[in-house]
């Protein structure tokens, strides 16, 4: 029976899955079966997984290498900007040093232009006043001085001081200037307004110049102020 049995195991499949059967395998080996098929299914799932994590890996390095890239341009470009920064540096103060020089140079020239101006001012002005004492024969020009308590000459309390010639009873106020302007006329004329006031003498009003413009010249005819220029 025992070889006959083993001999049926052997070769009737079938008399062997009803053995197995009465064994619990035939349920143990579906399950397996099941089984089986359900980590076929993962495999093909997880093979499909790999290949997509492939080539996302793939496309990160790609990105990775774009970015290493881009970072050596970004490098580049902060070194080129630095460059140009120590250049713009270097150029503002090569500036400011030229400003400085071109400041003292400015101020040599204007210290220099008003001593000259002052000089040449000086110098028309005591050739004038030799040429004053000739034109009127006298040794001596005098200095009327006197305190503007009303602001009459110039809309303030002030000193005014004017040249003063006397000869044969006749006051002569006279203004030296290397150049005369309306303002010039204009001052001369409320001096001479401010002398009578407070010497009670009326005087002859004269301004001695090198150069006097046409309105100033109509201005000093109108109120009477003689002008002798060149």
């Amino acid at each position: 029976m025992r070889d006959e049995f083993i001999k049926l195991l052997e070769e009737d499949v079938e008399f062997r899955y009803i053995v197995m059967g009465f064994l619990g395998i035939r349920e143990i080996l579906e399950r397996i079966d099941k089984n089986t098929e359900a980590i076929r299914s993962l495999e093909e799932r997880i093979a499909e997984h790999s290949k997509f994590i492939k080539d996302l890996q793939k496309q990160i390095i790609e990105h990775s290498k774009v970015i290493v890239s881009l970072q050596k341009q970004v490098a580049e470009h902060s070194k080129a900007i630095t460059s140009l920064q120590r250049q713009v540096m270097s150029l503002q103060e090569q500036v400011f040093e030229l400003v400085k020089e071109i400041k003292k140079l400015g101020d040599r020239i204007s210290a220099l232009g008003s001593r000259w101006g002052i000089m040449a001012e000086e110098v028309f002005t005591e050739s004038l006043r030799k040429f004053l004492k000739e034109y009127f024969k006298v040794a001596k020009v005098e200095t009327w001085e006197s305190f503007d308590e009303e602001g009459l000459v110039y809309g303030h309390p002030s000193v005014i001081e004017v040249d003063l010639v006397v000869k044969d009873g006749v006051h002569y106020l006279v203004e030296v200037k290397s150049s005369a302007s309306k303002g010039d006329v204009s001052e001369l004329y409320r001096i001479g307004m401010l002398y009578e006031r407070k010497t009670k003498v009326k005087p002859k009003l004269m301004i001695i110049t090198c150069f006097i413009d046409e309105k100033a010249k109509k201005l000093a005819e109108k109120l009477g102020v003689e002008v002798i220029t060149y």
